[in-house]
């Protein structure tokens, strides 16, 4: 759970600014993302095993230049 604490002296526009660092900073919201359909095990393998090739190829073409 993220929280902040106001300032003596701050203003909303900071407090909120704040807020939205921590939040960023703690993953909380790529988790909702990921988490909000259902994917299965199979189908992870797959999204993962595709993500593997392209930071492969990505290397190589880094590599060649």
């Amino acid at each position: 759970m993220t929280a902040v604490n106001l300032r003596q002296n701050e203003s909303q526009d900071s407090l909120l600014k704040r807020f939205r660092k921590k939040v960023a900073k703690s993953g909380v919201l790529s988790t909702v993302r990921r988490k909000r359909w259902f994917v299965s095990k199979s189908e992870l393998r797959r999204i993962q095993k595709k993500k593997a090739s392209r930071r492969f190829k990505r290397k190589q073409t880094i590599e060649i230049e």
